[in-house]
């Protein structure tokens, strides 16, 4: 994933990063979070350091345009070249506890505090993450436009991904594996057949009528 090739129309290059690195700040950490819409499952946030004399990587973009295949190799790029690599994780009764913004951000703090050392400066998409206590930068799409944000958004999606899909052997009937938790056609019919799991977000209105139909049953 390394080598200098044919790029990918959407991938991004380090432009933010070496602005940031000209300035003296070393140690620029991209943060950014997946699993905000999905019914079941955590949100998973990551930070990504890179060195500032390491070779940009090749198709590190968004993790939405890219495939699965291409996702699970280039995050194996960049935990191979990365100087650090945090992930936070917020699960489902947490994320009915706080909200799913709040449960976001979350994710992203811990993501930072989870790195090896301390970043010189953040880059995030379009938020401030709170109680950091390290300078930020917000770039609106940053996933898109930011390399090391965009590296992020692949660490983060290939490893909740992989928690989806261990969570499979356990609910069988629900599709985990397939739908990694979003309100697919699927989804939605194993929901109002089985009822909610641990997994589900009770405050997201499907799981919540969902559990109400069940409890109402049950009574």
């Amino acid at each position: 994933m390394g080598a200098r090739k044919a790029g990918l129309a959407h991938e991004t290059e380090p432009y933010v990063e070496r602005l940031l690195w000209s300035a003296g700040l070393v140690r620029v950490a991209g943060v950014d979070e997946v699993g905000m819409g999905p019914l079941a499952g955590p949100v998973v946030a990551a930070a990504v350091v890179f060195a500032c004399d390491a070779r940009p990587l090749r198709g590190i973009a968004d993790s939405k345009v890219l495939s699965g295949p291409a996702r699970e190799a280039t995050a194996a790029a960049i935990r191979a070249t990365a100087l650090g690599v945090g992930l936070g994780i917020v699960g489902p009764e947490e994320i009915d506890r706080l909200n799913i913004y709040q449960a976001g951000l979350q994710a992203m703090r811990r993501a930072v505090l989870a790195l090896p050392f301390l970043p010189d400066h953040v880059v995030v998409d379009a938020r401030r993450i709170p109680e950091l206590g390290i300078p930020q930068t917000r770039y609106v799409r940053a996933d898109a436009i930011v390399y090391s944000v965009a590296a992020a958004s692949i660490i983060a999606k290939v490893h909740r991904d992989g928690l989806m899909r261990a969570c499979d052997a356990t609910y069988p009937a629900y599709g985990f594996a397939r739908h990694v938790g979003y309100g697919t056609r699927e989804h939605l019919q194993a929901l109002a057949e089985y009822g909610p799991t641990p997994l589900h977000r009770r405050s997201f209105a499907p799981c919540a009528a969902a559990a109400a139909r069940f409890a109402g049953a049950v009574g």
